[in-house]
């Protein structure tokens, strides 16, 4: 779990704070592809540090990671939606209020089934 610590308190002792310099590496290229790298990166990343809530707070699923296989996908979170109905770019968006209610229950290992 991942949070911005200038916007909520941190939600579970093991959760990590996102700095301004902190990326998620989605380029299968990067020997640290799928995984948290803090900028200057070389590679193809996505700021985890956004202007608008969406990434205030993010769980991590294991969907390509920790051992990542190149092409296979990455930064597949669980985050907030923009708004309800709206797309995310291969993520799970959920309503903050829920977000945070299971932030609030988990633990590293937590399994967490999400259906269609």
């Amino acid at each position: 779990m991942l949070y911005r610590p200038d916007r909520l308190s941190r939600p579970a002792d093991w959760a990590l704070p996102i700095g301004p310099s902190d990326l998620w590496s989605d380029d299968p290229r990067d020997e640290d592809y799928n995984d948290l790298v803090r900028a200057p990166h070389g590679f193809s990343h996505e700021r985890l540090r956004r202007a608008d809530p969406m990434y205030d707070l993010i769980l991590v699923t294991d969907w390509n990671w920790p051992d990542a296989e190149p092409g296979r996908g990455s930064a597949i979170f669980v985050h907030q939606w923009r708004r309800p109905g709206a797309p995310t770019a291969g993520c799970v968006a959920l309503a903050r209020r829920d977000l945070h209610w299971i932030a609030a229950r988990i633990r590293p290992g937590t399994r967490m089934l999400i259906g269609r």
